[in-house]
């Protein structure tokens, strides 16, 4: 860390601000740099993370967050879920998602800082429920990585047996540390060639696919049923698909936590990039799910396990032979081992960054690299918690996943809440649909599946926001709890 500047803080500004001395001017920085710095300022902050990123990096990033890709792992779940109406299930899960993907674009341009749901509900509401809104999103943060290590060294066993699960962990785990850690524009780079990857494969399965729905292979041919089966349709089967199309989406939220690393204020464009990221990714989710639903017509269920997990993969089989079944294997692994993970590590870095610069954690993780200028001390801790867990839950994706959920949907309620105290009730916005329905509707949607998760999940959920409650208080106490700064 610098050491701290002998000027105090502006009225009602962080402490975090206060910390550090303003970084000199960049001579090369046009209008739109010092317009983003000033930006910043008006919240508190100086501009220490660099900016580079594009529309189209925020885009690439999102999807490679939510991964291209992600409906060939979990395929046979959502079949058998939805009776074979896969491709509605994802229809279904844009359209609820949609309403959280909202309430992020207006926050995002009231607030266009890094922190994502931490900084918007701090902000929106208070710090005190901001800190919550943060640490209720680091479960997800902090166990996403493990997660995604863990079932790519699961599927990579699976092709090569000789090599144990925890050294593809230890693996994953240095390569987007490395990356990560030459800074934003490395990552950027990298998210450009895996969606290109995913999209290649995902290119060669649908084609091959409708080739071989052509073909009338495996009895297969052209309908709607992937979409629609009004004969099985049934509120608790569209309930059930809900809550399994919710989760599926989840990952659009991590552009919000690059607010400060885009070229000009960010206002506009990481909320009209989570917009765009989150129908994208639907509309390739629908059409691969639909693909794959019609080479096995007739079926509403695979039976047993082993075909429920490697129902995406055996159609892949069907559509090209073995070597296509292969490719899409290992892609699904290394996109969830590298490039999702990759995403997933950079965000958790920059919300640890953000709640240690308000001083809401340990400091040290608030220190930004004066070359590179990325969060080095966040992005470290981030791999060192993953490859621990990862080492520790090698082989336990279940018990991993059902923690995961529970802190990115108890986040977005609170984000649809700020939403609304916010523009509603503290800037008196008449703008009923985007401020007050979108926000309202959101709230029951995600609710609605929080309720109905996992009793694994919420039991590890409240227990986890027992003990952020407690380090608040813990804070408070030693004198560290602040005020956030809205804007002047």
């Amino acid at each position: 860390m610098t050491t701290a500047s002998p000027d105090p803080a502006p009225s009602g500004a962080s402490p975090g601000a206060a910390a550090r001395p303003p970084r000199p001017a960049n001579p090369a920085a046009g209008p739109a740099a010092e317009s983003a710095e000033g930006t910043l300022k008006a919240f508190g902050y100086d501009q220490e993370l660099k900016r580079s990123l594009s529309l189209a990096d925020l885009v690439i990033y999102g999807l490679v967050f939510m991964v291209p890709i992600a409906p060939f792992t979990i395929f046979g779940v959502v079949f058998n879920g939805s009776k074979g109406m896969v491709a509605l299930t994802y229809v279904i899960g844009l359209v609820a998602m949609l309403f959280t993907a909202l309430s992020y674009r207006e926050m995002s341009r009231a607030f266009p800082i890094a922190g994502s749901v931490y900084a918007y509900a701090g902000r929106g509401i208070n710090d005190k429920v901001g800190f919550l809104a943060g640490w209720a999103i680091l479960l997800d943060y902090l166990l996403v990585p493990t997660l995604l290590y863990v079932m790519s060294a699961a599927a990579l066993n699976s092709l090569l047996p000789a090599v144990p699960q925890w050294a593809w962990v230890i693996v994953f785990v240095l390569v987007n540390t490395v990356i990560n850690f030459l800074g934003i524009e490395s990552t950027a780079r990298l998210n450009r060639l895996f969606l290109v990857a995913e999209l290649v494969v995902l290119a060669l399965f649908v084609g091959f696919g409708l080739a071989a729905v052509a073909q009338g292979r495996n009895g297969a041919h052209f309908s709607f049923d992937p979409l629609l089966k009004p004969d099985l349709l049934t509120p608790g089967l569209i309930f059930g698909a809900l809550s399994i199309a919710v989760l599926s989406f989840l990952g659009f939220d991590g552009i919000s936590t690059l607010s400060e690393e885009v070229r000009d204020s960010g206002r506009r464009i990481v909320g009209r990039a989570t917009v765009v990221a989150l129908c994208l990714v639907a509309v390739l989710f629908v059409a691969q799910t639909w693909v794959a639903a019609l080479l096995v017509p007739g079926k509403t269920e695979f039976a047993g396990d082993d075909a429920t997990n490697s129902a995406f993969y055996d159609i892949a089989q069907i559509a090209g032979g073995h070597w296509l079944k292969v490719t899409v294997a290992v892609a699904a692994a290394l996109a969830t081992g590298i490039a999702n993970s990759l995403v997933a590590q950079a965000a958790t870095s920059r919300l640890l960054f953000s709640m240690a610069r308000d001083r809401k954690l340990p400091a040290f993780l608030a220190h930004i690299h004066p070359t590179r200028r990325t969060p080095e001390r966040a992005i470290l801790f981030v791999a060192v918690i993953s490859l621990v867990l990862g080492l520790f839950f090698t082989g336990q994706i279940d018990v991993l996943s059902s923690l995961v959920n529970f802190g990115a949907l108890f986040s977005f309620l609170l984000l649809h809440v700020a939403v609304f105290v916010h523009f509603r009730l503290r800037n008196r916005s008449t703008r009923w649909g985007l401020h007050i329905a979108a926000p309202a509707i959101g709230f029951l949607i995600i609710g609605s599946v929080l309720w109905n998760a996992d009793a694994r999940a919420k039991i590890g959920g409240v227990c986890w926001l027992v003990l952020g409650a407690l380090v608040m208080l813990f804070y408070r106490r030693s004198g560290r709890g602040t005020d956030l700064k809205l804007e002047d």
